[in-house]
């Protein structure tokens, strides 16, 4: 994340991984995008408000991973 979406040309990269693969000339690296998708945005959506409507009905959170942050 700290490597993507900002212009770092005029900065040295001090992760390792990342210089040795950009040291290939068949090697291209991005930033990960799969979650910009229709049907990906679509079950974040979805399970938003699923999360929201359990929180707002005092039920306990249903979806792994999500939790409510004070």
């Amino acid at each position: 994340e700290h490597l993507f979406f900002r212009d770092l040309s005029a900065s040295i990269i001090e992760d390792d991984t990342i210089q040795r693969l950009m040291s290939f000339p068949n090697v291209l690296v991005t930033a990960h995008q799969a979650f910009f998708t229709e049907e990906a945005l679509y079950q974040i959506t979805k399970t938003t408000f699923q999360s929201i409507d359990e929180i707002l009905s005092g039920k306990p959170i249903s979806q792994p991973g999500v939790m409510l942050v004070p």
